[in-house]
């Protein structure tokens, strides 16, 4: 993975903290941080360059008046105001390579001086076994500051801890390993086949992000919630605001109309354009 620097940029030593999308259903963690990089007025510092990431180019993605700025697969934005550095991932990772991405993400924090990842992501509703709307939605986190994944300061802010981690379950524990480099001959992989419930969680794309982070010795939160396939705005808003608390800032305090929120160009065609009314 290389960083590409934009001409007259440079990165802050005051951004430590770093907030990234895990990709999954609803593409929710990838809402969330579009939503945090246009309300913090993050600017785009520059791009990651990595070879696991299917190529994918678009428009701008946050300012309405065309500059001629296109939309790259993985972006990096700062916001010194914030403290916060927010990688931006729009296309998927090649089949089979997620460790190596998670890998070079890891990498490039330990470059760059971060100290807490923050990991945006969704679990499916179907999944979800208790089903207790009672609070409203719900966020789930996975932290490394204490070995069972638990954290005091999430608990303290109402959320918690995802029960389906167990590190020493056989997926968790081998995610580890790879993380680690610590691969033999005598590890050997599990195959699909023998997958069963328990390793349903640790097979997606955030486990292997929160497991090489973690072999790289930085501080790794995870934040969750269920959702299904569809509009996924609330939800977005809601890991978003998430991410705010975690990383002590007030979404009150951005300079929008939705609560303090701004509003991403992107999002006004999101579900495409409006229907052609002369049908009707």
């Amino acid at each position: 993975m290389e960083f590409n620097l934009e001409a007259g940029k440079h990165l802050y030593d005051e951004c430590s903290t770093l907030i990234l999308p895990a990709l999954s259903i609803g593409n929710v963690g990838q809402l969330a941080v579009d939503l945090l990089v246009a309300s913090t007025k993050a600017e785009r510092v520059g791009y990651l360059d990595d070879p696991n990431v299917v190529p994918c180019v678009g428009n701008d993605a946050y300012t309405p008046t065309p500059q001629g700025d296109l939309a790259l697969p993985l972006e990096a934005y700062e916001s010194p105001s914030s403290a916060l550095t927010l990688i931006q991932q729009r296309s998927p990772v090649v089949k089979g390579m997620m460790i190596e991405f998670a890998k070079n993400l890891a990498d490039f924090a330990v470059a760059s001086g971060k100290k807490h990842i923050i990991i945006l992501s969704s679990l499916d509703f179907g999944r979800w076994q208790t089903v207790d709307m009672s609070s409203g939605l719900q966020i789930y986190y996975l932290s490394n500051t204490n070995v069972d994944g638990s954290d005091e300061k999430c608990e303290k802010l109402g959320w918690k801890k995802m029960k389906e981690y167990d590190p020493n379950q056989k997926l968790w524990k081998y995610l580890s390993t790879l993380a680690e480099g610590n691969v033999t001959q005598d590890d050997t992989s599990p195959f699909e086949d023998d997958l069963g419930e328990e390793d349903y969680y640790p097979s997606l794309p955030f486990a292997a992000m929160f497991s090489c982070f973690k072999a790289k010795g930085l501080k790794v939160t995870c934040l969750l919630c269920y959702c299904s396939e569809g509009d996924n705005i609330p939800d977005a808003f809601h890991l978003a605001e998430a991410a705010c608390n975690l990383a002590g800032l007030t979404p009150d305090t951005f300079k929008g109309s939705e609560g303090g929120w701004v509003i991403p160009f992107s999002w006004q065609s999101v579900y495409g354009p409006p229907p052609d009314m002369s049908l009707f």
